[in-house]
């Protein structure tokens, strides 16, 4: 399994990566929502692994971005923020599913269920 983990902040994109990968075969980043699309198209992961708030292009846009053009695509928000409104609108984006990132261990789950 591919995984891609969209994260402006390195230490948070380590965290994920010690989280789950024992999981993966594969673990590719890259920083900014701005990327994703690029990313996606360039590393075909089976699960992407977004945050939500991030520097020039936030994860809403960049799930949008990807789900236009790879509309089978799995997308999971992985945020600090808990907001209901954030939820409702990552899965109207296109997101599968909302982690917060006090506790990332529902990211295990996914893998395994998914």
């Amino acid at each position: 399994m591919k995984v891609l983990i969209v994260d402006d902040s390195k230490p948070m994109r380590r965290m994920i990566r010690t989280v789950i990968g024992d999981l993966v075969g594969e673990i590719f980043e890259c920083g900014d929502g701005g990327d994703a699309l690029a990313a996606y198209r360039e590393y075909l992961p089976d699960l992407v692994l977004m945050d939500v708030k991030m520097g020039l292009t936030d994860g809403l846009a960049a799930t949008r971005q990807i789900k236009q053009v790879f509309p089978e695509a799995r997308i999971v928000m992985v945020s600090q923020w808990e907001d209901e409104q954030l939820r409702e609108d990552a899965r109207l984006a296109g997101a599968e599913a909302y982690v917060g990132k006090s506790d990332l261990q529902p990211l295990r789950g996914i893998l395994t269920d998914g």
